[in-house]
């Protein structure tokens, strides 16, 4: 495959994604809130393990 072909051919797919990707119903703060609560479930269990300090 030509540079020439290959670059056509991203520029392509490229002009499909104008709309971002994202889906309707994916709200970013669910999905911030819903990151935020793993990391603190997940630091409040590394604290429980850590108890030889």
């Amino acid at each position: 495959m030509s540079l020439t072909g290959t670059a056509a051919n991203l520029v392509t797919l490229a002009e499909g994604a104008e709309h971002g990707g994202n889906h309707e119903s994916l709200s970013p703060y669910v999905t911030g809130i819903g990151a935020f609560l793993a990391l603190m479930l997940l630091l409040w269990i590394t604290t429980r393990f850590n108890r030889d300090r």
